[in-house]
């Protein structure tokens, strides 16, 4: 179903779309959900190619996966489990059956809950033994950590609870700077781990509550848990009341929008996170009705497989201008090739085309004076995606603010155009001649042709981040439908923490190095003698 696309790409992969983009195609080539656009008419899709690609999820039967997704089908079939982190936004309660069982009775019922417990740590009814809590330390890893650490990043001006701090790396550099800036008698400790088993998760939750204990009588009556394990989080000394469990059919990476948010709640008010809920139901109403060439997800997706499975370009640059979401291309490098990064497909057949791309970036305009050399005039094209708002949270420097979106359109309309040799020699026409003319005006090129998309939003609020992070959600989604593979099971992790367990006795010297290569045993060797 791939050779209609490769056909179609190899009959215009060389022409300049630039001259595609007037002002009928800018309206053809983007689209809207709610207050948010996507404008993908700086790509070389056009109408032919954008049929072809709709073409393609139809042959791949997205919409029936799709509404098998959404009604709590198994579809991680690997793992045998429904897929349903959209319930956990389903505010209406509408039902959504796992096994004959209706669960949002469940969904609602820990989101109370969770709204009563975070009401009472911001009310100061909950208590540290010094008083009313000033800080929030959530312990997790992977999707326990990615997702609510950025959306606390991303929702800073609306915090209007107690500090929030997030511990992921078991280096223990991580957790000793976080904690040295708390007070361990008015501190909440939030442990983030589905199976209260994860090692650096655990290991960090063991180090605060020792570092809790040095001040505090009962250091277990400051902490709460994420977790399904009640068994082991009552032998941690942790109440019941304050454990918030979620079911299997929650990924890690797709968990924010349920207890794993529990501290970007604390930080914004139950409110606030239902507004962040809503944002996302609405991408997901928007998704499941909208048409293909009027469906922004799979609009987005179907850019992707056309940069990446179509046109070859490896990797994806994800560049918000925007300082609040400065860790939104983190988190989307999870998401995405933690999902999508796979190398065989449904049946277990070796895939035919190539998965997810490499997704990377960093926040506009500081990449600007980093990165964007490559982009601009390196020999691989990368693919952009900018997401810019029409208004930040400064009100008394919005003319700034004009100055970072004049940047971010700027970016993508230089990617589009480059500048030609004739253009570079006008440039430096005044101080050159002759062979070195030719020399300088050469730097000067920029190829141009290369590649972007740009979402737009009013303002990151709340509900406007629901949107986005639902949009890729669901983009990554699409993308695997197409490419026949699970999104939704991640044994490349399990691989690392077998070979980590195996070796932790190795690294501390209780086992010798017999059985392991010669480069990990000269490693050993070389950090043991240093102080390992």
């Amino acid at each position: 179903m791939w050779d209609a696309l490769r056909a179609h790409h190899a009959g215009v992969k060389n022409r300049r779309f630039e001259t595609l983009v007037d002002q009928a195609r800018a309206a053809d080539f983007s689209v809207q959900a709610g207050d948010m656009l996507l404008d993908y008419a700086k790509t070389n899709i056009d109408s032919d190619g954008r049929k072809l690609l709709i073409d393609l999820l139809d042959r791949a039967g997205v919409a029936a996966k799709r509404d098998a997704m959404f009604s709590g089908a198994a579809i991680n079939e690997t793992e045998g489990r429904a897929v349903l982190h959209t319930a956990l936004r389903n505010l209406d309660g509408a039902p959504v059956m796992v096994d004959g069982v209706d669960v949002m009775d469940g969904v609602l019922q820990t989101l109370s809950r969770m709204a009563r417990f975070a009401a009472d740590v911001r009310g100061g009814v909950f208590q540290g033994q010094g008083g009313a809590i000033t800080d929030v330390v959530n312990i997790g890893i992977g999707g326990s950590d990615l997702g609510p650490k950025m959306a606390a990043i991303a929702l800073a001006p609306y915090h209007d609870g107690p500090r929030c701090h997030f511990v992921s790396n078991v280096d223990p550099a991580d957790i000793a700077q976080v904690l040295r800036g708390c007070d361990p008698a008015t501190t909440l400790v939030i442990v983030a781990s589905k199976t209260f088993t994860t090692i650096e998760t655990m290991t960090n939750a063991q180090t605060a509550k020792a570092w809790m204990g040095e001040t505090v009588s009962d250091p277990a009556a400051q902490f709460a848990a994420l977790s399904t394990s009640g068994d082991k989080t009552a032998a941690f000394g942790i109440d019941p009341s304050r454990v918030f469990g979620f079911e299997d059919w929650v990924g890690g990476r797709y968990s924010m929008w349920g207890p794993i948010g529990l501290s970007l709640m604390i930080a914004i008010g139950a409110k606030a996170f239902r507004a962040f809920l809503r944002g996302a139901q609405a991408m997901d109403t928007h998704f499941r009705s909208a048409e293909w060439s009027q469906n922004m997800p799979a609009l987005l997706a179907m850019v992707g497989i056309w940069h990446n499975q179509i046109c070859g370009h490896a990797t994806r640059a994800v560049l918000p201008y925007d300082n609040n979401l400065a860790r939104l291309p983190a988190y989307l490098q999870q998401l995405e090739m933690e999902s999508n990064g796979k190398g065989v497909s449904m049946d277990g057949a070796d895939l035919s085309v190539n998965s997810g791309p490499v997704v990377w970036g960093e926040p506009g305009t500081n990449g600007q004076h980093a990165f964007y050399q490559l982009i601009h005039q390196g020999t691989r094209v990368v693919p952009c995606e900018f997401l810019v708002a029409a208004r930040g949270h400064e009100d008394d420097l919005h003319h700034q603010h004009q100055l970072l979106v004049a940047n971010c359109l700027a970016q993508s309309e230089a990617l589009m155009k480059g500048r030609d040799l004739a253009e570079a020699r006008s440039k430096v026409a005044d101080k050159f001649e002759g062979a070195e003319l030719e020399r300088q005006a050469r730097h000067r090129v920029f190829p141009g042709n290369r590649p972007s998309v740009t979402i737009a939003y009013p303002q990151l609020d709340p509900f406007t981040l629901g949107q986005i992070v639902a949009l890729y959600e669901h983009r990554v989604f699409v993308e695997g439908v197409v490419l026949g593979i699970n999104s939704y099971d991640q044994w490349g992790v399990e691989l690392g923490k077998e070979l980590a367990t195996a070796l932790q006795p190795v690294v501390e010297g209780a086992q010798g190095t017999d059985d392991k290569d010669g480069s990990t045993a000269a490693l050993v060797g070389f950090l043991r003698q240093n102080g390992v």
